[in-house]
């Protein structure tokens, strides 16, 4: 929750300076525009009334990886189901323990309004999903990147509003008015291209740019980023995830 998988980033309200507002943690409001969609990041504090705490600990994990509420209805994006179904059964009851212990809000949240017709499940009921083993960091690093972290939710391009996975990592999507603070920004390439992407970036600067915000110039990136609860990764997970984007095919293809 708070280290790569970042709910609060979507889930913790902002203030205008990106700062997740005290006393909110996990309760929703958050505002998420695209083409497709104006979305309310839901509340998922224990809260009874407003948030989830009469969910079972099995309708909170069929709600991340099948991404289907306790109604039956579906979560639509940019809640990533698609990409948290491959989440390993360790690490989905550890999210459901720890949100046990968040402090209720009360703290009402308005309906997502959709401009696409939500599918009925995104596919058959997850059932069990293996650990990735450490032992390989460039599978591990790509479940961290692919799977928890869904890095490539921002770092890919949309066509006709579809993610074109044949460029993952290529990105220069542009976000209007991200989540709602008042600026325009461009995610950036995370493939190991030279030129455009992070193929001339030392490990160094490529650990300093997702744990601090700090391109390999000196300038501070848009706190779109999860920099905090990035901080929170252990340094065996960051080597891993450096691996694995340095494994990455580089787009644009030469």
């Amino acid at each position: 929750m708070k280290g790569i998988a970042a709910c609060g980033n979507c889930h913790t309200p902002k203030n205008s300076n990106a700062i997740e507002v005290e006393g909110m943690a996990y309760a929703g409001s958050f505002v998420i525009e695209s083409p497709n969609f104006k979305a309310y990041a839901p509340n998922i504090t224990m809260d009874i009334e407003t948030g989830i705490g009469d969910w079972t600990d099995e309708e909170i994990t069929r709600s991340i990886r099948d991404g289907i509420r306790p109604d039956g209805t579906s979560i639509g994006p940019p809640m990533p189901s698609s990409v948290y179904a491959l989440m390993s059964g360790r690490d989905v009851k550890a999210i459901v323990s720890y949100l046990r212990t968040v402090e209720p809000v009360k703290n009402v949240v308005p309906k997502t309004e959709f401009k696409i017709t939500l599918p009925s499940s995104y596919g058959p009921p997850v059932v069990t999903v293996p650990e990735v083993s450490k032992d390989d960091p460039i599978a591990y690093g790509r479940y961290l990147t692919y799977t928890l972290g869904h890095c490539f939710d921002c770092h890919t391009p949309l066509e006709d509003g579809k993610y074109n996975f044949d460029l993952i990592g290529e990105s220069g999507r542009v976000f209007d008015n991200i989540f709602g603070l008042g600026f325009t920004t461009v995610s950036l390439n995370i493939t190991p291209h030279k030129l455009f992407g992070l193929g001339e970036c030392s490990d160094g600067e490529i650990k300093l740019a997702m744990v601090e915000g700090i391109s390999r110039n000196g300038r501070s990136l848009v706190r779109a980023m999860a920099f905090p609860n990035y901080q929170k990764v252990t340094e065996e997970d960051i080597n891993a995830i450096v691996a694995y984007l340095r494994s990455m095919k580089p787009f644009p293809a030469d």
